[in-house]
Order: C-alpha cells, then structure tokens, then sequence
C-alpha cells in the first residue's frame, strides 16, 4: 500500500500549511472575510471553473458519468442522513441540519486542493465538474431542505441559484465547447482566466482556516459526534458504491469523485441554515451545531482522507 507518511507529505500537508496561516490569521488579526467571500464567489471561482471546463481533457462521456454520478450519491446521501435523522426521531431543524451536513461535501476550498495534490490535472478537473454541479444542487436542494415549512423563504432561496456566478460558467463554458468557440489555450484571454482561477485555491484554504478559527465549538462537539461518524465513516462508502455502479472508464477520475465525496462537511450549508433555519440542535442554536460538525469533520478529514487517499491511490477499490 502507498505509505500512509507520503500521501500526508503530499496530499494533506500542503492543504493545511496554507489553511494553517489563514487559522492563525483569524485568531490573531480581525480579518474582514466579506470582501475576500466576494472575490472567490464572483471572480475567482467562476474563472477556474470556467478555465478548467473549457480546457478538460476528459471526454463528454466522461463529464456525464461524473455528473450523473454525483445526483445520484447526493439523493442516496439526502435519503441516508434523513432516514437516520427520523430514525432518532429528532426535529424537523436538527433533521435539515444533519441531512445538509452529511449530504454536502467540501468539494470546494478543500476538496479542489486535495483533488489536485492527490491526483493531479485529472483529479482537479473532476473536482471542478464536481463542484459546479455540486453548486446548483446546493442552492436548489439544500434551500428546500433548510427551509422546509417556510414556503415564501425557500422561494425566495431558490431564486439564488440564478444569481450564483458558478452556475453561468458552466453554462458559458459547455456553450462555447458546444460551437468549438474555446480560444486557445496559449491565447492571452486564456492565461489570464487560467492565472485568476488558479489564484481561487489558496484563497479558498486561506478563507477556510479563517472560518475554523472563528468557530466556538465548546461543548458541542460531543452533540455532533453522531453526525461526524455518519459523515466521515458511511458517506464516504456510499461513493464507492456510486463508482462502482456507474463504472468510470478512468480509474483517476473514479478515485477523485469518491475522494470528492468523502471531503468534510462544506461551508455553504451554514449560511443556509442562518438564513432559512431557526431552532435548536441538542440544546444549542442550529448554527453553532452546523458550524461545530463543519470544524470537527474538517478535523476528523485529516487522518480519514490520509487513510482513503492511500488506498485510492493503491487501486484496491477503484
């Protein structure tokens, strides 16, 4: 098996050097993370969406298997998380923050990075179609299940995805690979949108560890320990069924969309439940339930990604 210490060396350590100086950012210097949020999401994240979309060696083939793939693994996760939830018997918010914690990975400031690093052009390719199928989703399905009983708000959501700067680069970028309209990509258009995106990935690990730093987690950890397990330890074979199933013809981009899922909980599902949730966790306001299972999954990431990278890249499963 690959050695446990170069995948870490290689894949993870890198990940939490950068989100490391944006942890120690946030704890020591009051940093306005707004305006740093607007340029990932407006600029930067279109750009190496856009760039990579456009510049893809994987065949259309492929692009539809990766997105066919990832609906499913999200309606088989949704139903997973909800069954548990009902299991237990909990309410209807606790319901709507495990299914949005278990069911939405970190595919962006984490998971392109690791992607990337664990295997390489090919892994953050598919990280990327991941991420912006992942974005729509999110701001549709995640909406809805954060808003539930509130009809007039979740509309309201809803109508976010439309504003979402993601969602128009996949559009643009699958309209000119459609009329073969990409310039090339030695072109000055295409080295500039190439070197903005590629800014987005330590910007995003910089954001990441402000957001870590920022998180009270207290005695919470012990109320989401349920949802930590449910995260890092089922969801991730859930993948591996989906890979299976759909049967990637390159066994990269197989390994990558499972690493993909197996990503800690992403951020974005805070900032529906602050919006369109209201109510208590296990005796502690949803937000800083779904904000402490975000920092404790992160955490738990390091050792279980180190663990599935090694065997991903081994081949024995995928």
């Amino acid at each position: 098996m690959v050695s446990l210490v170069s995948v870490f060396a290689t894949a993870i350590l890198p990940i939490i050097a950068v989100g490391g100086v944006g942890y120690l950012l946030g704890r020591f210097r009051e940093i306005d993370t707004d305006p740093l949020n607007t340029v990932v999401v407006y600029v930067l994240a279109p750009a190496l969406v856009f760039h990579s979309l456009t510049t893809t060696t994987l065949a259309r083939e492929t692009l539809v298997r990766i997105t066919v793939a990832i609906l499913i693994f999200h309606v088989l996760t949704v139903v997973v998380a909800e069954a548990a939830g009902r299991l237990f018997g909990v309410s209807k918010t606790a319901l709507a923050a495990i299914v949005l914690v278990a069911a939405f990975p970190n595919t962006g400031n984490y998971g392109v990075p690791v992607s990337n690093f664990a295997f390489g052009d090919t892994g953050r390719a598919t990280a990327v179609v991941y991420l912006s199928v992942q974005a729509v989703l999110i701001w549709t399905v995640g909406v809805y299940i954060a808003s539930r009983g509130n009809t007039a708000n979740r509309l309201d959501g809803v109508r976010r995805v439309f504003s979402v700067p993601l969602v128009y680069a996949v559009i643009v970028a699958l309209g000119v690979r459609a009329l073969d309209l990409v310039p090339p990509v030695d072109s000055t258009a295409m080295s500039t949108i190439g070197l903005v995106g590629d800014s987005a990935i330590p910007v995003m690990l910089l954001l990441l560890g402000i957001q870590l730093a920022r998180t009270n987690v207290g005695s919470t950890l012990s109320a989401v320990a349920g949802v930590v397990g449910l995260k890092m330890v089922v969801v991730p074979f859930i993948g591996v069924g989906v890979a299976l199933a759909v049967g990637f013809s390159d066994p990269v981009v197989a390994r990558t969309f499972v690493l993909e899922g197996a990503m800690p909980s992403a951020v974005t599902p805070l900032i529906l439940v602050g919006e369109f949730a209201e109510g208590e966790v296990a005796g502690v306001p949803v937000t800083e339930f779904v904000s402490t299972a975000i920092f404790a999954t992160t955490m738990v990431s390091v050792v279980t990604l180190t663990v599935l990278i090694a065997i991903l890249q081994s081949g024995i499963v995928v």
